[in-house]
């Protein structure tokens, strides 16, 4: 089929961005935005395409045009039944998403692991959590996968809970067998609502070398962060639906109470942009992409102290079936003794790379289409010159710092009901056996450390003071670094 088929109409080819700017260039702006797309306070910003919702223009929040007809294509592009365009990132398509497929106060199955995003539509919506807690690398100290046996048995438990929410990938790329998982909520009739924000590029093309996404593998509704991972502005993503489980009308609704009624026609040009590129040259990109990443853990091999999470070899050393996103280059400082945060300064002052998160004895480095081999190279290079100088081993260290153990959660109360309590403000040490009211999350990855309702334990303190000696900077939501807001208990 031809590649450009799909953008033809009886009135020609008519991508989202030709149509705005046949639009702009016709009409006389006696409408919003103030600048009137003269007036330009910065010659780098789209004011020529930033037009609002006028004649010919569509209307996101009720699509029959040009925006339904960018909005198909981008259906079309990931295997959806129905695909919206979000304008205010993946976190209001996860409030939208949960709502439309958990009625208030009922009860969910959920990740603990998940962005606080999730943790905020809980909060909205009064619901019952049951948690599932993933399992933990204690080589790397990051999450596991989340099993379909969890799942299997947590719905089993809970047999009447409204939707399954989960992340996948994970921030550090490790993914969920969500075909698995979707198999067995779809047998219970329970909505699967899979947070892929870091995961859009999955499945897309074979010359990628990625694991299929969630759409997919069969999930009921899907969030995914265009800008994370593919060449689309900062706050783009999209809300993908298949299946019966979840009514459409309901989703659309949602999306009316948390997506803003303003959306940005140069974020939904980037958005239709971005689906036009990949259609066009995706297959290259991809496969450019791939081999970039083939020849950077190729190389990365031959280090000493520094060790790369490689998934191949991962496999092939312990023999344990997992799937992960090697787009995300996790890199270990464990055994060069330094942590994360260091390492992180280094590459950044030393040789000019920006790093997307440090975490622990972590660095992690994002990858997308649009990264040079030069980038790859000068990303080798530097770990290779950090890697020589590095301490090869520091078992005497590494003997001092023991693996946290992921806490486990114990709930008075839903989220909800502890945002709402009585509160006093404690030193965080005397916290242990309170109930906490407020959230505290490291950002990123924005993985809520604890969340308002739960009972405040040792495991908690050690974690957040480890996560601080570590140059992580934990948010409150209230409080500061040395005290902790908790519930006043009746």
């Amino acid at each position: 089929m031809d590649k450009d088929a799909m953008y033809r109409t009886s009135k020609g080819i008519r991508t989202l961005q030709e149509e705005v700017e046949r639009l702009a260039a016709r009409t006389i702006p006696m409408h919003m935005p103030g600048h009137k797309r003269g007036l330009r306070p910065s010659d780098a910003l789209p004011y020529d395409l930033d037009i609002t919702e006028i004649e010919g223009a569509d209307d996101l929040h009720d699509a029959s045009g040009i925006l339904a007809e960018a909005m198909e294509r981008a259906a079309e592009l990931w295997g959806s039944r129905r695909t919206w365009f979000l304008v205010g990132g993946s976190t209001c398509g996860l409030l939208a998403a949960i709502r439309a497929a958990a009625p208030f106060g009922s009860e969910i199955i959920a990740a603990r692991n998940c962005h606080r995003s999730v943790f905020h539509a809980i909060e909205l919506g009064g619901y019952k959590v049951h948690w599932i807690v993933p399992d933990q690398d204690r080589e790397y100290e990051i999450c596991k996968a989340i099993t379909p046996e969890q799942i299997a048995s947590a719905v089993k438990s809970h047999p009447y809970s409204s939707a399954v929410i989960l992340t996948s990938p994970t921030y550090e790329g490790i993914i969920s067998d969500i075909r698995g998982i979707a198999d067995i909520c779809t047998e219970a009739g329970i909505p699967l609502i899979v947070d892929e924000a870091h995961g859009a590029h999955l499945g897309l093309f074979e010359e990628g070398g990625f694991p299929d996404g969630a759409v997919k593998c069969g999930a009921d509704l899907v969030v995914q962060s265009l800008h994370k991972t593919l060449p689309s502005l900062t706050q783009t993503a999209v809300l993908h639906l298949q299946g019966n489980l979840v009514e459409e009308r309901e989703v659309e609704r949602q999306l009316g109470i948390f997506e803003t009624s303003s959306p940005s026609y140069p974020l939904m040009i980037s958005i239709d942009s971005c689906v036009g590129l990949l259609r066009k040259e995706g297959e290259e990109l991809f496969g450019r992409w791939r081999e970039n990443l083939d020849r950077f853990y190729r190389n990365t091999e031959t280090f000493g102290s520094i060790k790369v999470l490689n998934e191949d070899t991962k496999r092939r050393r312990t023999k344990e079936p997992s799937l992960r996103d090697r787009s995300k280059i996790l890199i270990s400082f464990r055994n060069g003794n330094m942590r994360g945060s260091r390492a992180a300064q280094i590459l950044s002052s030393r040789y000019g790379i920006e790093t997307e998160m440090s975490s622990g004895m972590n660095v992690l480095a994002m990858t997308g289409p649009g990264d040079s081999e030069e980038n790859f190279t000068r990303l080798f290079e530097a770990l290779r010159s950090m890697d020589i100088v590095l301490c090869s081993s520091a078992e005497e260290e590494l003997k001092k710092r023991e693996p946290l153990e992921i806490p486990k959660v114990r709930t008075a109360c839903s989220i909800l009901k502890a945002a709402g309590c009585p509160r006093e403000m404690v030193p965080l040490k005397e916290c242990i056996g309170r109930i906490c009211g407020e959230y505290l999350y490291a950002y990123p990855p924005g993985i809520p450390i604890l969340a308002p309702g739960e009972y405040i334990t040792a495991q908690h303190i050690k974690a957040i003071l480890r996560a601080e000696s570590d140059g992580n900077k934990i948010h409150h939501t209230y409080s500061d670094d040395r005290r902790l807001i908790v519930c006043l208990e009746e």
